[in-house]
């Protein structure tokens, strides 16, 4: 009976271990480690990543395309580099990158074992939130390129003032990515180093709390919009991806014409009495209403947590 039952505890961790979404998480932490990579001593590399993390931060090792496509702009440089990246990663593995390397996605991923039941989206609203994205992705690129335009033309300098911050890099001045993993850090250091000034002085404290009223109210605006994905993310798994992230619509978008996509076999598939695949999927990809040959749907992030819910093997990887 022991021996049995020693058995049957090898056979379930023989199939934690080899599930796909244990490798993912193995890479996913993996990435967050080396793309953050100063506590190695490591470098920035000169890469470009279609992902959404930092901009402007010596601690990384690899950039943010969508950053750096935003900046070539301002800077009056052809975005050849950043382009290359989002069509070559789009191209071949389609939106991989944002369900297994994504720093930001990782982030979500981890949000989501905080509460073990997620709140439902209709589908009505999913619907709907889904565009909101390609919105962002739209008025970022519009800031952009009439920036670019105006400045080539040597009229853009009133425009460049009048946007301020938001000049350079649209997003990035919002970006939640960048709030959690720079601007959070800069002002924890910060607290961190001023904390023995404030216990040795009487009337630090009092001035440190008068300082607060002098926080730019940008600031205030972007932690707000940080805690908020943040909370959002705990009750509707990847919801950034879902509905706000212009990275993920740019890819999406092009990633239709991606190698990488997934098949579904109709003889395997118990499409009538089985809904598994739909329901662990974190974007919601209608998986059962695509065509079973190949699909490659905006929305997918190459998660493959329908591959491992599959009790019948039905669904896999297909490249090309």
């Amino acid at each position: 009976m022991e021996e049995r039952e020693t058995k049957r505890m090898a056979i379930r961790i023989k199939k934690a271990f080899f599930r796909i979404e244990t490798a993912r998480k193995i890479t996913q932490f993996c990435c967050f480690l080396l793309f953050n990579a100063v506590i190695f001593g490591l470098g920035p590399w000169p890469v470009l990543l279609p992902i959404i993390g930092t901009l402007g931060v010596p601690q990384k090792t690899v950039g943010e395309a969508f950053g750096a496509l935003q900046l070539m702009l301002f800077e009056l440089m052809i975005p050849l580099l950043a382009l290359a990246s989002f069509i070559l990663t789009a191209t071949i593995v389609s939106r991989s990158l944002c369900g297994w390397v994504c720093p930001f996605g990782f982030v979500q991923d981890l949000l989501g074992y905080v509460k073990r039941r997620h709140t439902q989206v209709s589908l009505r609203t999913h619907n709907f939130m889904t565009q909101v994205k390609y919105v962002v992705l739209a008025i970022v690129l519009f800031i952009s390129v009439t920036i670019s335009i105006s400045l080539a033309a040597g009229t853009g300098q009133s425009y460049s003032q009048a946007l301020g911050i938001f000049a350079k890099a649209p997003f990035n001045a919002l970006s939640p990515a960048d709030t959690l993993f720079a601007v959070l850090p800069r002002i924890i250091f910060d607290v961190r180093y001023a904390i023995p000034t404030l216990l040795e002085t009487p009337d630090a404290a009092g001035a440190a709390i008068n300082g607060l009223s002098s926080v730019p109210l940008l600031l205030w605006v972007r932690l707000a919009i940080m805690v908020g994905i943040i909370v959002l993310a705990v009750y509707i798994p990847r919801s950034w991806c879902r509905y706000f992230c212009p990275n993920g619509a740019l890819m999406g978008f092009l990633s239709r014409f991606g190698f990488l996509g997934l098949k579904r076999d109709p003889v395997k598939c118990t499409k009538a009495t089985c809904r598994s695949c739909v329901e662990v999927c974190p974007t919601l990809v209608p998986i059962l209403d695509l065509p079973w040959e190949k699909f490659n749907h905006p929305d997918c992030i190459y998660c493959l947590k329908c591959v491992d819910a599959c009790s019948t093997k039905a669904i896999k990887p297909k490249f090309p």
